[in-house]
């Protein structure tokens, strides 16, 4: 079986109708998206579709001419009425309304009010709802089964918008993007929308420059604006192996570390403990053999690419080391949850494993049956046997 991937290629950012350009681009059908954006029955507005070109790249630009805008400070339990009152299908009103939640919940926290409180302005406008609207239409007719992005790029500078010049990104937009890797300054511009933040942070599962897949389909997003860099968003189309459908978390990582032989071996607990404290994902000892016959240990720590500064500073700070290396590695993941199971001594946590929706293997946690143990005055060796 292959798996389908829909790719996000953000060099120059996201925004609504960028991203309606380049869905159509890579092949949407436009009557899919025309027909299912008269369900929602608001009106007011021309869609707009022409060819155009930047730096070259020829490409689709949409644009949403709203000719009697009514709507420019709805709510959210307005948008929930018009999407929710729709024919359309429980997808596409699923979807539409979790990207519309990323934007309220990210103007509820800039403006410090409760999420139905809010305005949404131009989030609120007209030719948003059709933008995030018609994304849910065109992933719809796109039937993929994942969809990846390379980081963002939101640009720099300043914005105009209702509430004065904000800086580039704008707050809600940096919001939004919580947890998901950017780039800024490519132009003195904003590149990034809250609503293309939005779309992407609801519908992607991973962000990487480094996705491997079988390219299919380009398709480029023509913006509004000619900025030094290609003002376009491009979206790849491709086909892998079912190999990543075994629905495993995975992610980018490091390994930072040294060789270390002149150091008082029972410093090494300190170390670990103190690298596992700034975020280490793992710490381990590797005995070698070093030039001149030297018996040495390998000091690794694995750890998230943001992470780098501060484990490498430890390893510099709190070792006899004068240097580190690193490469990065690739992480997967099985599904994992908790589960409380009663025993004769107390509760213990169990961590439960799944592949492809099965639970292959459970663990008791270490910590909870040593305390036990402690606590009843047993092995700790019972404690597990009484774990059903």
């Amino acid at each position: 079986m292959r798996v389908k991937i829909l790719y996000y290629d953000c060099f120059s950012g996201i925004s609504g109708d960028m991203n309606l350009g380049a869905m159509l681009d890579i092949g949407v059908d436009k009557d899919h998206l025309l027909e299912g954006l008269k369900r929602l029955g608001i009106g007011g507005y021309e869609l707009s579709i022409t060819r155009d070109e930047r730096k070259g790249i020829t490409g689709t630009r949409v644009d949403v001419i709203v000719k009697n805008e009514i709507g420019n400070h709805r709510n959210l339990r307005d948008i929930e009425n018009i999407i929710n009152g729709s024919s359309l299908s429980e997808n596409v009103k699923g979807m539409s309304l979790d990207i519309f939640l990323q934007v309220a919940r990210a103007e509820a926290k800039v403006h410090g009010k409760g999420l139905y409180e809010i305005h949404f302005h131009e989030v609120g406008a007209t030719d948003s709802i059709i933008d995030i609207v018609g994304a849910a239409l065109c992933l719809e007719f796109l039937n993929v089964d994942r969809i990846m992005a390379s980081p963002v790029e939101v640009g720099s500078g300043f914005v105009t918008c209702a509430h004065g010049r904000l800086p580039v990104p704008a707050p809600a937009t940096v919001e939004i993007l919580k947890g998901i890797p950017i780039k800024s300054g490519i132009v003195p511009f904003e590149m990034t929308t809250p609503t293309g933040a939005a779309i992407l942070a609801s519908v992607v599962s991973e962000f990487t420059d480094k996705a491997q897949f079988k390219l299919l389909e380009v398709g480029y997003g023509i913006g509004g604006r000619d900025t030094d860099i290609p003002n376009v968003l491009r979206v790849l189309l491709g086909e892998t192996d079912d190999v990543t459908k075994d629905d495993c978390d995975r992610e980018e990582a490091l390994i930072i570390e040294s060789n270390i032989d002149d150091m008082n071996p029972e410093m090494f607990d300190f170390v670990i403990d103190s690298l596992l404290k700034a975020g280490a994902h793992d710490v381990f000892l590797t005995p070698v053999i070093m030039k001149k016959s030297r018996p040495a240990t390998v000091l690794s720590v694995l750890c998230s690419p943001e992470d780098e500064s501060i484990i490498q500073d430890l390893l510099l700070t709190q070792t006899s080391t004068f240097g580190t290396r690193k490469y990065a590695v690739g992480k997967t993941m099985l599904k994992r949850d908790f589960t409380d199971v009663v025993t004769e001594y107390g509760t213990v946590r169990v961590k439960n494993a799944y592949l492809r929706g099965k639970k292959v293997k459970s663990k008791p946690e270490y910590e909870d049956c040593r305390r036990l143990a402690e606590e009843h005055g047993v092995s700790i060796r019972e404690v597990y046997e009484g774990i059903k």
